[in-house]
């Protein structure tokens, strides 16, 4: 049995989406551009009446603990559209927390509001745009002027693709999301690997932004093992991954050697 090939049923469970359009590249803009009128929020939501629970009814419904409820949503949603393309500079802002938001986002990537799934993909990569995640661990949609707090069961985002360009030490892998992100593994965007003991599972992760990291999905990960190869590190020898210059350790080789018996 191939080496890397051993692997493959010691992984644990991920599932697979669908490939995405790419989003394009995030453009300079400052924070005048986040703030509308409430004219234009209104605009906004008479332009897609029928988003997945993000409604004018559901709107109505739906209650920030602390925050201004239902205009609340409302003027976050409008101002990440005004956010425009790619990632929003949402290091640089600190604004005030205004409670969480009932909005998760599952451990395949799907994002949720109110319990039902939001099925568009131009608004979830809306919201993505806007996700940060502080040093308390926890996620938060974020804008100038306010800071509401989101659940994720795993990483926000999920690698859904990847490419191999070059080789040796000139290698650089790099993966696409399930909103469109695009990153080359390496400095800035380092890999890791979280080995399941108790399952026997590997789950890699990439680092896109901040602390948010994208879950590489299983059909992805059975190519990225495909490019490992045994490295001494440390004086142990690990089966391993380069990219960009860097060396990512997945696991020790003697323990895949055990796997592959």
């Amino acid at each position: 049995m191939p080496q890397n090939a051993a692997i493959r049923p010691q992984l644990a469970p991920v599932i697979e989406l669908k490939s995405q359009t790419p989003a394009d590249k995030a453009d300079n803009r400052d924070n005048s551009d986040y703030f509308v009128t409430m004219a234009e929020r209104s605009e906004h939501l008479e332009q897609s009446p029928g988003e997945q629970n993000l409604s004018k009814e559901s709107l109505g419904k739906q209650s920030l603990t602390g925050a201004t409820e239902a205009r609340g949503l409302e003027a976050l949603i409008s101002r990440a559209a005004r956010a425009g393309k790619g990632p929003a500079p949402v290091e640089r802002w600190n604004p005030d927390f205004c409670g969480d938001l009932d909005m998760e986002i599952k451990a395949d990537g799907t994002w949720f509001y109110l319990g039902t799934p939001i099925g568009r993909m131009p608004l979830v990569q809306l919201f993505s745009s806007v996700l940060r995640k502080d040093a308390d661990g926890k996620t938060y949609l974020v804008t100038p002027v306010e800071r509401v707090g989101i659940r994720v069961a795993d990483a926000p985002f999920i690698a859904v693709e990847m490419n191999v360009s070059g080789s040796g030490d000139d290698q650089v892998i790099t993966f696409r999301t399930n909103v469109g992100d695009v990153v080359a593994a390496g400095p800035g965007h380092p890999l890791r690997f979280v080995d399941e003991d108790e399952t026997g599972g590997l789950k890699p992760y990439v680092l896109v932004r901040g602390r948010l990291e994208a879950l590489v999905a299983r059909p992805v990960m059975y190519e990225l093992v495909e490019h490992g190869e045994e490295i001494d590190i440390d004086g142990k020898t690990m089966f391993s991954v380069r990219s960009g210059g860097e060396v990512y350790p997945i696991m020790p080789a003697e323990k895949l050697r055990r796997l592959s018996v």
